[in-house]
Order: C-alpha cells, then structure tokens, then sequence
C-alpha cells in the first residue's frame, strides 16, 4: 500500500500538470481544418516562439517568445472540450511548438479529451522531439534543404544538423509523419532539390511534400513536368502544394 508521502507527492504531481500547461503561449486556433492532420478533422493551435529566422517564414507574428499570448490555453482547452464528438484531433503548429516547456502537459491535457495529438515542427530539438512521439499520433516534420544550407536558410548556425537529426528520430520511432519542403529556385537550385528528394528517400522517407515559396522577389517556379515525375517517382506519397 502506498506511503502517506508517496500519495502526496502523486497528489503534488497530479495538480501540477494543468498549471504547467496553462503556461503554453498561443499566437491563436483556428476551429477546423482538413488539411493539417491527414485524414482528420481537426483544430490547430498556434504556439509562439521559433529560435530560427527563415526569410519565408508564413507566420512572423509568432516569432517572438517573450511576446504576451494571444490565447490564453484554458480558452483553448475550454473549446476543445466543447468540440469533443465534433473533432477528431489538435494540430499543434507554431511558431515552433518544441521550443516551449509546457507542451508535453497541454498535449496529455488534448489526450485526456479522447482527441488526437499532431505536431508541426522545424526539428530544431531533436531530443525534444523523441520525448514527444509517444503522444503524438502524427508528425509534420519541415526538411527545408541539405544540410549545408541550413545555416542561410534559418540565419541559425548548426541548424541543419538538428533538422536531420530529429528527421533520424522521427524515423527510428515509426510515428506516422509526412516531410515537407518549402522550396524556390532562389534559395537552392533544381539539381539540388533533386538531390534533396533522393537523400529523403534514401533516408526512408515515403510521404513528401514539396511546398513552392512566394515571398517578395521569389524566382518563377522552376519545374518542369518532368522534375515533377522524377520527384513523384521517388516517394510512394509525394504532393506538390502550389501557392
């Protein structure tokens, strides 16, 4: 029979878990997409803060960590609870969702609801990443290039030897996943995309998808049909998402 202290301290653990995850900082939710956690409906939450300054990045206004939250994740979670029967799942995108402490706890919080967890991530914590894959059933993983170019691409030094490193536990584990790239000719050039492609595959990827970039002074898309085939050839899921 437990101890009078053992109890207590499950009591302390016990309570502690909603607090920890009332610290999640959301930029915003948006009710319901199809389009975000394959084969679901869902809601996705957006949590701020992201180490890495990628020249493209869609959401800038989540950038900053120290910025005061949007949301305050009880109003999340209250909506949530009153989705449940409604949505099947939560996407938690960013922003960089891995880079806050209170993720883990608000995902055990989305489970105890009976929905499914998903996770949107650049992989710049890779050990991060491994604690979470037991309560995730699905993983957006961003591969933005070969690892040399990672450093122009996030303005972060190092930081493509993370990416493929949390692309290496993200494999090992066998959580379901898609890779993604968000790609124009500007950033790198179509032999190394292609060579990108071949490097996923290798690698044991089997569902990408290759996202075309539109930023200011972006090149023109740059495939051909036949890129195209080459790139669809490699993958038993590939999907080109134009802009």
């Amino acid at each position: 029979m437990p101890s009078a202290a053992s109890l207590q301290s499950t009591l302390v653990v016990a309570a502690a878990a909603p607090a920890e995850a009332q610290s999640l900082r959301l930029g915003g939710l948006t009710p319901l997409t199809t389009i975000d956690f394959p084969g679901r409906l869902a809601a996705v939450v957006y949590c701020q803060g992201c180490p890495w300054r990628c020249g493209y990045c869609h959401n800038p206004e989540l950038l900053d960590a120290t910025a005061p939250p949007a949301l305050p994740w009880e109003r999340a979670l209250a909506f949530l609870q009153s989705r449940r029967g409604l949505l099947d799942g939560v996407v938690f995108s960013g922003g960089e969702p891995t880079l806050q402490a209170a993720l883990p706890a608000a995902l055990a919080e989305v489970r105890a609801l009976g929905l499914q967890t998903a996770l949107h991530t650049g992989g710049m914590y890779p050990g991060r990443l491994a604690a979470l894959l037991a309560q995730l059933d699905w993983v957006g993983l961003d591969i933005k290039a070969l690892p040399q170019r990672y450093d122009a691409i996030t303005a972060t030094p190092g930081s493509g030897a993370r990416a493929w490193d949390a692309l290496e536990v993200l494999l090992a584990h066998g959580t379901d996943h898609e890779c993604r790239t968000t790609w124009h000719a500007g950033l790198f050039g179509v032999d190394e995309l292609l060579d990108l492609a071949r490097t996923l595959a290798a690698r044991g990827v089997r569902r990408w998808a290759l996202q075309e970039c539109r930023t200011p002074g972006a090149p023109a898309w740059a495939l051909t049909d036949a890129h195209r085939q080459q790139l669809a050839a490699l993958f038993p899921s590939f999907a080109l998402r134009r802009a």
